[in-house]
């Protein structure tokens, strides 16, 4: 943590994540037609906030502290807090979605994969059964060989690649409830 000290404000044991904004359309996605509370936010402000977020052990308490000028004391400013929380509730269930569906194609893939080893090692046998030649020995190998080949993809989904989706919709989750300050500058 020494080194993210000097990145980050602390405020009485809580980290501050600090976005300066001389208007609030700013941290929003200016394409976006949605409404005010469900509009996207802009993909620097996004990556900053998430990136920085992301620093963090999940059990750090952070607060987003935005900083406006006196003079933007409007609506907008008063449901900000609201909208960010609906973005980032939204991208937690969408972290989720993505996650059911690596697990979803890897539990397919496994399916595939020792189905497809099952055949390779069978095949594998009855030659075995047949003949017993170098070249039958060299068939045997290679069908064991390409049966565990196939084992590859189930096994890096169900031990890496979930990983990240996981941490990303913790993250998101994290966001969907942070403290959120607004201060004049």
């Amino acid at each position: 943590m020494k080194d993210l000290d000097s990145y980050y404000k602390n405020e009485n044991g809580i980290y501050l994540i600090e976005i300066r904004l001389s208007n609030v359309s700013q941290i929003f996605n200016s394409f976006d037609p949605s409404p005010f509370l469900e509009k996207d936010l802009d993909e620097d402000a996004e990556a900053y906030i998430f990136q920085s977020a992301s620093e963090f052990s999940l059990k750090t308490p952070l607060k987003l502290v935005f900083y406006v000028p006196q003079q933007l004391q409007d609506a907008e400013i008063q449901i900000l807090p609201e909208a960010i929380h609906n973005y980032f509730d939204y991208r937690k269930h969408n972290a989720g979605r993505e996650l059911r569906q690596t697990l979803r194609q890897g539990r397919i893939s496994l399916l595939i994969g020792l189905m497809f080893l099952g055949l390779c090692v069978t095949i594998s046998k009855l030659i075995t059964l047949f003949s017993d030649d170098t070249f039958a020995n060299i068939v045997t190998e290679g069908l064991l060989i390409v049966g565990w080949v196939a084992m590859w993809r189930p096994l890096e989904i169900f031990l890496y690649d979930w990983w990240p989706i996981h941490r990303t919709q913790q993250v998101f989750d994290k966001l969907s409830s942070i403290t959120i300050d607004i201060r004049a500058t």
